[in-house]
């Protein structure tokens, strides 16, 4: 690569410029969708309407630079403003009220202190942190997330006054005002999500977002909605963002926000991981996740200075550009500076926009979030895992987000443990095409005197004792005298050391019958384990295999020497 090539930003090297007018209309089409989205957004993590706007300004534009996706899009996020807003009320800090300066100065903190947790994570290059929430847990926990973000949206639709307190106050303060419901805001808001379903059925081609808010907004202005009693945006601090720290945060509060922006660290690599990947693979290309990791915690970090919320990778925006036809982040760069536009010269055209409508945008965007689809298909292939998925939405729904993130994290975790601790065991047998996998029960032997004993786990503290039962069980129970035991390790990677314990039990067990342990195929990190625990000072070298079949041919060789093999209850 010439040196002035790596200065060409990662996401837009081997540009053509066949690209350029595919990404021009797909930026005018996300930004069309997105613009509305991130003014919505704010009314989740309750903070002035030009902290959406500044989302899609810097933000955006730095991922562009650091970042490796040609396609992913950052900006505000409806799963993490709501874990946002859900910490900072769960903190309670005492003086800060939602919409107040303090709040959005702590929303912009949690934003840089994510942004600082991603750059770790990329310098110990964390990026398989991704993998740790399931595909089934993601889906449960996005669902949730729309339910949630879908169901608050309900107040400002039909012109109510929004609850406080769980989940069940919230629903039931809109459900006992449904005799005060404002007519004409819920004709707004109403209005919205039919404007955006009609045009996702039938037009999809058009963004029924721009539809509706240019629609909508002209209709409020010039038939004065606000006399109405329809509640509008207001005034706008238009502009570009003030750069610098976040003002008037104490360090009691710092540490109080560090568990929320723990929470945003987490699914911001496990959604954008899960985005980056998707759409590369559909594209036939890679993705680097690490160096993704590196744009996102630019972006927050840009996000924290620019006096806005944590941004993410959106599945959603994404999905929209893909089908849009955009090609690299040249579409991104086009909703940058449509964005500024927008800041610089058109806020004021804003101010009669109903606040209904942004909440219509919000609802849409979060029922799509409601992965029926995939819900049906984790239904359909298994059982347990839908029920984690289900159980990770109600968590999100009832119990609140951070809650979920908690619940969502350690049912991902106890599933992996749960499916290495039911891991079979298999007792092979050689047939003219190989081997047959027989499940290791009592009765079960590979030949007369022989049982290979195979485990495709790496063998911990939850699973060495079954594996040591099943396999004494299947030695004293062989129909013939076992002399060879032949442990095929090609499934086994690495053992921790309450395995080592029971290998050294079982081992000796075993030796005391005059059974030999055999290991074939083990890998050289398997054997540099064994030495760590002193197993290998217990097997004779000449019993240790690189291949399978050696093994076996050294067993029969055995047998034909000593014309039959002795018998373990004779030597006992």
């Amino acid at each position: 690569m010439k040196a002035w090539q790596s200065l060409i930003p990662r996401s837009l090297r081997g540009y053509r410029l066949a690209w350029l007018g595919p990404d021009i209309v797909a930026g005018l089409t996300l930004a069309a969708v997105a613009i509305p989205e991130v003014m919505g957004y704010t009314s989740i993590t309750q903070t002035p309407i030009v902290t959406g706007l500044y989302t899609l300004l810097l933000p955006l534009a730095v991922f562009v630079l650091l970042g490796s996706s040609r396609l992913l899009v950052v900006g505000g996020d409806s799963a993490t403003a709501a874990i946002l807003a859900a910490g900072l009320t769960a903190a309670a800090i005492p003086g800060v009220e939602p919409g107040s300066p303090r709040w959005a100065a702590l929303c912009a903190l949690v934003a840089l202190a994510t942004g600082v947790l991603l750059v770790l994570a990329r310098l110990l290059k964390l990026g398989f942190l991704g993998d740790f929430l399931s595909a089934s847990v993601l889906i449960g926990f996005l669902s949730g997330i729309g339910i949630n973000v879908a169901l608050n949206q309900i107040p400002d639709i039909i012109g109510v006054e929004k609850g406080n307190g769980h989940w069940i106050e919230k629903q039931w303060a809109w459900m006992s005002q449904l005799g005060s419901v404002s007519l004409p805001t819920m004709a707004y808001g109403a209005g919205t999500v039919a404007i955006l379903v009609v045009f996702k059925l039938l037009i999809p081609k058009i963004p029924g977002a721009i539809v509706a808010v240019v629609g909508l907004l002209t209709v409020a202005t010039m038939t004065n909605a606000e006399g109405y009693g329809v509640e509008v945006v207001g005034p706008i601090d238009g502009g570009l963002p003030v750069i610098g720290l976040p003002s008037g945060v104490t360090v009691a509060e710092v540490l109080v926000i560090a568990s929320t922006a723990l929470s945003c660290f987490f699914i911001v690599i496990a959604q954008s991981a899960a985005t980056s990947r998707s759409f590369a693979m559909k594209h036939g290309e890679r993705s680097d996740v690490n160096r993704d990791i590196l744009g996102l915690a630019g972006a927050n970090i840009a996000a924290g200075l620019s006096g806005t919320f944590v941004v993410n990778g959106s599945p959603t925006k994404t999905q929209i550009l893909d089908t849009a036809k955009g090609r690299s982040q040249v579409a991104n760069l086009v909703v940058v500076v449509l964005t500024l536009v927008v800041l610089l010269f058109l806020t004021d055209l804003l101010e009669e926009l109903p606040i209904a409508v942004l909440a219509g945008v919000v609802l849409v965007v979060g029922v799509g979030l409601i992965d029926l689809a995939g819900l049906r298909r984790i239904a359909r292939s298994s059982r347990g895992e839908f029920i984690i998925a289900i159980i990770t939405a109600v968590t999100v729904v009832v119990g609140g987000v951070i809650a979920g993130i908690t619940v969502a994290i350690a049912l991902s975790l106890l599933s992996v443990i749960a499916r290495q601790y039911r891991t079979p065991a298999f007792i092979l047998q050689t047939t003219d095409r190989g081997y047959d996998f027989l499940v290791a029960t009592p009765g079960v032997q590979s030949q007369p005197g022989l049982i290979i004993y195979r485990f495709n786990s790496e063998l911990f503290f939850a699973n060495a004792v079954g594996f040591t039962e099943r396999l004494e069980q299947a030695v004293d129970a062989a129909p013939d005298p076992v002399r060879w035991v032949i442990l095929d390790c090609a499934g086994i990677p690495d053992v921790d050391y309450s395995a080592g314990e029971q290998l050294v039990s079982l081992i000796g067990s075993l030796h005391s019958h005059e059974v030999h342990v055999v290991l074939a195929r083990p890998e050289p990190a398997l054997l540099a384990a064994l030495d760590k625990y002193d197993l290998l000072a217990k097997i004779d070298p000449a019993h240790i295999y690189t291949d399978l079949d050696l093994a076996i041919a050294a067993f029969e060789s055995d047998v034909a020497a000593n014309q039959s093999p002795t018998k373990m209850k004779e030597s006992s």
